[in-house]
């Protein structure tokens, strides 16, 4: 029987939110997630590589971290802002533990939580000298992680693979990107949202990318069938790796033990009380201060005279419920394992598991902790957590497939990049994308003032290209937000088109712009040429 491997993936993504304007706010409430996210996900994830390695668990985990991702964490001025938010909750949790000294259950999470924090501010400034991004880096290097590259500006790619030029750029954006944070190159290259349609493979493969991930019915569906289903990896016509997903339908979070994280403080308190955390004038976000468990419910306490006490969250019983959710997990995923091994006989088999950070985060505090436990537990039943370079050691004899169009968000074929609501959008991107290339094709050669507008429209395009913003109409999140931030790059990269028109350029808009969205330092416009 031949080995058993899993590849786990984990792919992080935030929208490129950037507000250089400290005398409105220290940070800002688009922000603040993605502060949510460095505290709770990025900093905890390089200490659990740092256990690993110091366990030498010989485990090695995939991981995509989205330009725009990457540019924020390296920024100084969202750094600065970050500490700025460390220091405001701390000193709101400082009054959080006063506040609670008279309930001895809840003091003790407040006291808890804070002390995290201040834990979380040292390894920040102290320990990863605010660049996370080297240290993964290093880990990478060292080969606890591989990091896979993805799209420039994490752009749904069904909808332009007939604008060659376009996915050029999203990709070669993306490759530069890994190599310019990291210092490593790319084997693999992430598709946002899963998302395929056959003519991707060939710019994937001219860029010298060795593998993908797909989505299990765009793996199945096509016109020729994988012999051995999702348990191993096939390839395109021009050798382009594939690897299959299993679809993920993670419930653990709803268990009644688990941190009921709708139950945040920061909803509860009087704005006054939640100063310096909350300021005058700002929207109420998270803080982090969650005393209370799932089972907790309002209606049922009033209803049947329970004491309050009883939904209080409890720390042990969560870690216990976390090593559980973690063995049904591996269990479920050894029994196929098994079964597949026993079918396919005498054949390595193996599995692709793709999570991201609202998987891990958004509705479930112990997130992390459960993955940590998984990858341990995947080991001790002597699987194999490995990379997907790893699996690629005979390439050419993997079976030939011909994938189906698919994705892996809303129905698995990406309807929700282009309906009622957000459909406004593509004919704007589809124009702007028309113009970038006859600009890259008329200015070549050119020099001083010119190039920098060309590289100025072409941040401003990719930016406008993310398909986070239709994503955030789609689904009402922060929708008006998401319209502005589309809406400014698509008038800004237009005000380029029309100043390499009319030969006339304000250079103080052109700093100013250059200034505001420092994203991309490495961009050339030329990657918008055509390729013959």
């Amino acid at each position: 029987m031949g080995t058993k491997n899993i590849s786990l993936l984990l792919n992080f993504h935030h929208p490129y939110i950037r507000h250089s304007d400290e005398t409105v706010s220290a940070y800002v409430q688009e922000n603040s997630l993605l502060f949510e996210k460095i505290t709770n996900i990025y900093i905890p994830l390089l200490n659990m590589l740092s256990r690993f390695e110091t366990e030498k668990a010989g485990v090695k985990i995939a991981v995509v971290f989205s330009t725009p991702l990457c540019s924020l964490l390296s920024d100084p001025v969202v750094k600065k802002q970050y500490v700025d938010y460390l220091d405001n909750l701390i000193a709101f949790g400082k009054k959080e533990v006063v506040r609670t000294k008279s309930i001895k259950e809840i003091n003790s999470h407040s006291v808890q939580y804070l002390e995290k924090i201040l834990e979380t501010k040292r390894y920040f400034t102290e320990v990863y000298e605010e660049n996370l991004l080297k240290y993964f880096g290093v880990f990478a290097k060292k080969g606890l992680i591989e990091i896979l590259a993805t799209c420039g500006s994490y752009m749904f790619m069904p909808h332009f693979t007939d604008m060659t030029e376009i996915l050029n750029a999203q990709v070669e954006t993306g490759l530069n990107s890994v190599r310019h944070y990291f210092g490593v190159n790319a084997e693999g290259f992430y598709l946002p949202e899963l998302g395929y349609t056959a003519g991707i493979e060939k710019v994937l493969r001219m860029y010298g990318v060795n593998y993908t991930i797909l989505p299990s019915q765009s793996f199945l569906l096509g016109q020729i069938s994988p012999e051995k289903g999702i348990f191993a990896p096939a390839r395109c016509y021009n050798c382009l790796s594939l690897f299959a997903t299993d679809p993920l339908h993670l419930e653990y979070f709803e268990n009644p033990v688990y941190k009921n994280k709708n139950k945040d403080i920061s909803w509860e308190l009087e704005l006054e009380e939640l100063k310096p955390f909350i300021k005058k004038g700002q929207a109420r976000t998270s803080s982090g201060f969650c005393y209370w468990n799932n089972s907790f419910n309002e209606s049922e306490l009033n209803a049947k005279n329970i004491k309050k006490t009883e939904f209080i969250y409890n720390t042990e019983n969560a870690m216990n419920q976390v090593e559980l959710d973690a063995e049904d997990f591996v269990s479920s995923y050894k029994d196929k394992l098994e079964k597949a091994a026993s079918i396919l006989k005498d054949t390595d088999v193996s599995m692709t598991c793709v999570f991201d950070d609202q998987m891990l985060y958004k509705n479930w505090d112990e997130g992390l902790l459960w993955f940590e436990a998984i990858v341990k537990k995947f080991a001790e039943a002597e699987i194999k957590v490995t990379s997907f370079s790893e699996l690629l050691f005979d390439k050419f004899a993997l079976q030939k497939i011909t994938p189906y169009f698919a994705s892996g968000s809303a129905e698995s074929y990406g309807e929700d990049y282009l309906s009622s609501k957000n459909g406004w959008m593509i004919r704007y991107l589809r124009k702007a994308c028309e113009r970038i290339v006859d600009l890259a094709g008329r200015f070549p050669d050119d020099t001083g003032l010119k190039v920098r507008l060309l590289n100025l429209g072409s941040r401003e395009l990719l930016l406008a290209l993310s398909s986070e913003w239709a994503k955030m109409i789609e689904n009402n999140d922060y929708a008006e937000y998401a319209e502005k931030m589309f809406k400014d790059s698509i008038i800004s990269f237009t005000a380029v088109f029309d100043a390499l028109g009319s030969n006339t350029v304000s250079t103080e808009w052109l700093c100013n712009l250059e200034k505001d969205h420092p994203i991309y330092p490495w961009m050339n416009f030329r990657i918008f040429s055509k390729k013959h």
